[in-house]
């Protein structure tokens, strides 16, 4: 007779178990973002586990040859309901901890564009944790979506690397391609939704020289209220615009 202790049940835990090359920066990072450590072995080999809200992240040890600094480590994937209230809790605690929000180098957190379903954070160890909304649209087109044209392509592929590659530099030159080859057809809010994204990749790849040029063309269009607002919905920090909307001072 086959009883419930004999059949698989669907209550798994799954706890991913990551590769630590940097285990004191690692425990300094996830503390102060407010994780909470429930075992810390340094020696004789590493073993650290974090608990934040309901999930963990393990790390063990790694292998000699491994470069936290070329994010190859590994990765996990944190299923949620929504994620702007992590990436704000994470963003607060980085402020508080650093001064600033991390966005470069090692360890970082993606910007968070708003109604975006996806961010990631890279931790010390070069390992990429990544937080997405359960019901992410399935159909996504990586690349572009093929019901697009013109520019309003170039902005959906930019999109794309910028939130789902966490490829900034690819999503810059794409933008900077199709500002050159596909702006002079375009709607006016998609020139200034391409501008508004070059301007906020221009300050996080440090290519601030390119930033007066992509601002000035973004001044000399004209908006309406609602264009504004959609055009500051397509990037992640608009305070960066504000120097250059037409009536700025």
């Amino acid at each position: 007779m086959t009883t419930s202790e004999d059949r698989v049940q669907p209550n798994e835990t799954t706890v991913p178990l990551l590769p630590c090359p940097a285990p004191e920066e690692t425990l300094a990072f996830w503390r102060a973002l407010g994780f909470e450590v429930t075992y810390e072995q340094l020696r004789p080999y590493v073993y650290l586990a974090f608990r934040f809200s309901g999930f963990e992240l393990h790390y063990g040890p790694a292998p000699k040859d491994l470069d936290p600094t070329r994010e190859k480590s590994g990765g996990a994937l944190v299923m949620v309901d929504a994620v702007a209230p992590y990436h704000a809790a994470f963003a607060e605690a980085m402020r508080r901890a650093y001064g600033k929000v991390l966005v470069k180098g090692l360890p970082r957190m993606t910007r968070f564009r708003a109604g975006a379903s996806r961010f990631s954070v890279v931790d010390p160890s070069g390992n990429t944790i990544i937080f997405i909304r359960r019901d992410e649209p399935k159909d996504l087109e990586y690349g572009g979506s093929k019901e697009l044209e013109g520019l309003a392509r170039v902005l959906d592929n930019a999109r794309i690397l910028r939130e789902f590659k966490t490829d900034d530099r690819a999503a810059y030159r794409a933008l900077d391609s199709g500002m050159r080859r596909r702006a002079e057809d375009a709607p006016v809010v998609e020139q200034a939704m391409a501008l508004a994204a070059l301007v906020e990749l221009s300050v996080a790849l440090g290519k601030t020289d390119r930033v007066p040029e992509w601002g000035a063309r973004l001044r000399a269009l004209t908006l309406t209220e609602s264009e504004r607002t959609q055009v500051a919905a397509y990037v992640a920090d608009p305070a960066l615009l504000e120097p250059f909307w037409p009536d700025a001072g």
